[in-house]
């Protein structure tokens, strides 16, 4: 596992409670990965196989593994290669969907799902070459690479609303916006912040922008409305913005570490404060 999510690197922030959290999304969550370790017996092991920071706790249990989930992981290409077989048992499951695993679509058009590979953002290259099959295809229109081939396709306006790279079609097209599907787009917050009575709280939860989550937290009450609240919380459990840096529990692991003491001896090497007392003109004294 990456060193930086073995420790506990990332806490909840101070308004979520953890009791309302939904186990499907945080098995989904990059950055629950120590929550996860911590709570086994919670995972739902389907769903975290397709967590892209969970591959080392899927390869310590094997048993877990689902591969149909497991194909649309962008972390788990290594796995992937080294089972193609059970990869083709499945008839590719959702590979289409993991822009890591364009390589061997490309190899193996059997596994190609076209609808699922049209909104895969690394296989452009596949689709110019095909774009017979993207005639009718909706969910070309969430492709944040393929905005140029979107006259190709069947526009449609909830999966454009989705696509971060689409802000200036949607911004001249404000009557056709599709808001649940706008809701959840990163780079359309200043488009939220300014038409709040627009907003779907749902599909807010799943926004994974810094300004989203403030709204979130600022209209808690949001989230325990609609007709499935439940709903909210795995869309909010799903997004890494719950998260936040745990900088007490990184300075005390780069203690255990030795790291700080390194960055120390680096930071204050005498030669390398002359250099920079020389370059700036200034005394040593004042610099320390």
């Amino acid at each position: 596992m990456n060193k930086l999510h073995s420790y506990n690197i990332y806490k909840l922030r101070d308004w979520i409670d953890i009791n309302k959290l939904d186990w499907i999304g945080l098995s989904l969550n990059p950055n629950a990965i120590d929550l996860l370790e911590r709570n086994l017996d919670k995972v739902v092991w389907s769903f975290m196989c397709e967590n892209p920071n969970a591959v080392s706790l899927l390869e310590k249990n094997p048993e877990k593994i689902d591969w149909y989930h497991l194909s649309k992981n962008p972390g788990a290409i290594r796995l992937i290669e080294k089972n193609l077989d059970k990869i083709d048992s499945i008839r590719g499951g959702l590979i289409s969907l993991n822009e890591n695993a364009v390589h061997i679509l490309e190899k193996n058009h059997r596994y190609i799902c076209w609808n699922w590979l049209a909104m895969n953002p690394g296989a452009i290259r596949i689709l110019e070459h095909n774009l017979y099959e993207m005639y009718y295809c909706i969910y070309l229109s969430s492709n944040p690479n393929a905005i140029h081939l979107l006259h190709k396709s069947k526009l449609d306006w909830y999966w454009l609303s989705t696509n971060p790279n689409a802000i200036h079609i949607i911004e001249k097209n404000m009557d056709k916006v599709d808001w649940a599907g706008l809701s959840a787009n990163p780079k359309a917050i200043h488009l939220i912040q300014k038409h709040m009575d627009m907003i779907s709280w749902e599909y807010l939860c799943s926004n994974p922008h810094s300004d989203a989550m403030r709204l979130l937290e600022e209209n808690q009450d949001k989230i325990d409305m609609g007709s499935d609240p439940s709903q909210n919380w795995i869309r909010l459990s799903s997004n890494p913005y719950i998260f936040t840096y745990n900088y007490c529990q990184m300075k005390e692991n780069m203690k255990k570490s030795g790291i700080a003491e390194g960055i120390m001896k680096h930071v204050w090497n005498p030669e390398r404060l002359m250099k920079i007392c020389q370059k700036y003109n200034i005394e040593f004294h004042d610099l320390i």
